[in-house]
This record gives structure tokens, C-alpha cells and sequence, in this order.
């Protein structure tokens, strides 16, 4: 197993978010995670990641509980780009996709070999290596997604986390992302808002609503017309796709 969460509980006050949530990601494997505005997907993100601890239930990395392991160590090994990540202006790509070696590094050690190989790579995989040297505010919307990538790459994850990477970029950089992050071979959960791109790209989905997880399966399994009009309130049809293999969501006017 990659990371398990069971019976999870996370409230705001007196408000619950999540819900006693359970799932759990196979190794290798590309999780969707979906559901309307208000759902719980951003705050199940960052429970999953460490970056908030739940009020009940626990998470485990290969059956080892998060609580026990040191923020340094998950950092290691879970990688997490957020939604509205935000990054000095004034930095080279090649700076920004640094920063992703900082776990690696001890207080005193000075930068290595393999710390300039990591980041060559990272750069190499998220298509940015003839962009390194370009400073961050001269980069489009998909080019400073593809940084922030990269540098969650040059930590060496074995486990990336995303929250809805896709937002506010054209069509043509939302597919590029996808292919990408799909393309990698290690586990992924992203939050999505697009319901084909889910269906195309991921090998699990999560659909959640009000901060329970509404159905778990495959897009084959999960992708119903009854499944749109009750979770995301809208009229669709399940069609086969002619370009994949895949379910592909007609929606209806």
C-alpha cells in the first residue's frame, strides 16, 4: 500500500469538513479526487499531505501513522502543490525547482552533486529545461504550473499530491498538465474540477460531497448519468470515447 486514511475527522470550529473519510492509494497509481465547491477536497489534500493533523481516524504511509512521522521525513517523501502556490518574483526557474531539495538538506550541508542532478532532472521531466535560467514573471500560466512541479519532483516523491493544477489554464496547457502528471511513475491524488479530463487520465476516482466520500472506483464504474445529476446537479450523457478507451461525459444543454 502507498498511503492509507481511515475514518478521518477534520471541523473548523464547530463546522465538520471532513467526515469519516476512508481511501486508500495503490502504489503507482493515479487518484482523481472530485466533487462540487465546498466538497472537503483541499482540506482532505492537505490532511493526506501532513500539513494538517485530523480530530479522529488516522493516515498511514505503508502502515507507518503520519503523527509519528517527522515533518522533515514526510516531506521526503509526499510532494504537495497547492492551487494558489505562491512564488518570489524575483527567482530564475532554476531557483524556484531548488527549493524542492531543501528536505534532503541538513542545516549545514552544503549543495551536491546529487542536489544539481535531482534538479536537472525534475526540470527534464516537467518539460522546463530550456526555461531554467528564465526569471519566474517572464513565465506563462502553464509554464509556472510545470515549475512548481518540477520543483515537488526535485524532492523525489514517492507520493504527489495536487490541488486542481489545471485551474485557470487554457485547454491546451490544462491537457499538457494532465499527460505530464500521468505520464510520472509514482502515486498521484490530484483534485480536479474537469469530469472528462478525470475520466481520461486517472485510474481511481474519489467523488465527494459535503465532506464524505459519495463513491470510490474506476471511471468506467464511477461516471454515471445518475452520479451527475445528483452530486453536481447537471444533465449528462455517458458516452464511449472514439479517442481512448475511456468513459466521456456529453453534457446536455
Amino acid at each position: 500500500m502507498s498511503i492509507r486514511a481511515e475514518n478521518l475527522v477534520w471541523r473548523i470550529g464547530k463546522k465538520t469538513i471532513i467526515d469519516g473519510v476512508s481511501l486508500e492509494v495503490k502504489p503507482g497509481l493515479m487518484l482523481g479526487l472530485l466533487g462540487p465547491n465546498g466538497s472537503g477536497k483541499t482540506s482532505l489534500l492537505r490532511l493526506l499531505a501532513g500539513l494538517k493533523r485530523p480530530q479522529a481516524g488516522r493516515i498511514t504511509l505503508d502502515g507507518q501513522d503520519l503523527k509519528g512521522i517527522d515533518r522533515r521525513q514526510i516531506a521526503r517523501r509526499v510532494a504537495f502543490v497547492e492551487q494558489h502556490a505562491t512564488t518570489n518574483a524575483s527567482l530564475k526557474v532554476v531557483d524556484v525547482v531548488k527549493l524542492g531539495r531543501f528536505p534532503h538538506r541538513s542545516m549545514f550541508s552544503g549543495w551536491t552533486l546529487a542536489d544539481d542532478a535531482a534538479v536537472a532532472e525534475a526540470l527534464e521531466r516537467a518539460g522546463m529545461t530550456q526555461k531554467r535560467n528564465d526569471p519566474w514573471q517572464s513565465l506563462s500560466g502553464g509554464e509556472r504550473q510545470r515549475t512548481h512541479i518540477a520543483r515537488a519532483l526535485a524532492q523525489a516523491p514517492q507520493e504527489l499530491i495536487l490541488d486542481e493544477p489545471t485551474n485557470h489554464l487554457d485547454i491546451q496547457h490544462q491537457i499538457s498538465l494532465m499527460r505530464l502528471i500521468s505520464s510520472l511513475s509514482i502515486t498521484s491524488i490530484i483534485a480536479l474540477h474537469d469530469l472528462n479530463h478525470a475520466a481520461m487520465f486517472c485510474d481511481q476516482l474519489i467523488i465527494m460531497q459535503e465532506g464524505r466520500v459519495v463513491t470510490v472506483g474506476t471511471p468506467e464504474e464511477v461516471m454515471t448519468e445518475d452520479l451527475l445529476k445528483t452530486v453536481f446537479r447537471v444533465d449528462g450523457r455517458i458516452e464511449a470515447s472514439p479517442y481512448h478507451a475511456r468513459p466521456h461525459i456529453h453534457f446536455m444543454r
